[in-house]
């Protein structure tokens, strides 16, 4: 997977998203923390928008939801890889 980045930032959102496993889920805000940007989720949720290489369905809002406007594929991608959807929320 190679995706061009322009920052330490966007480096270290791509290296925590791309290390994500079939069924992980985890929020913008666990993926900001651990690329060392606490309180930088809406950032990740950019970079994640803007990226058509990354995984960008193990991750969702810090209350489970899924992604507004693009529901749909986002629970088909999730409940591909064995992970539950309750409500248009990831069953954690």
């Amino acid at each position: 997977m190679v995706v061009k980045a322009q920052s330490d930032f966007e480096n270290a959102v791509i290296a925590v998203v791309s290390s994500l496993h079939e069924g992980e889920v985890v929020t913008y805000g666990e993926v900001a923390s651990e690329a060392g940007f606490p309180g930088a989720a809406r950032a990740v949720g950019r970079i994640l928008a803007t990226s058509e290489d990354l995984p960008w369905w193990r991750v969702v809002n810090a209350s489970g939801r899924l992604v507004p406007g693009n529901e749909l594929e986002h629970q088909r991608l999730l409940e591909c890889e064995g992970v539950s959807i309750v409500g248009q929320r990831v069953a954690r």
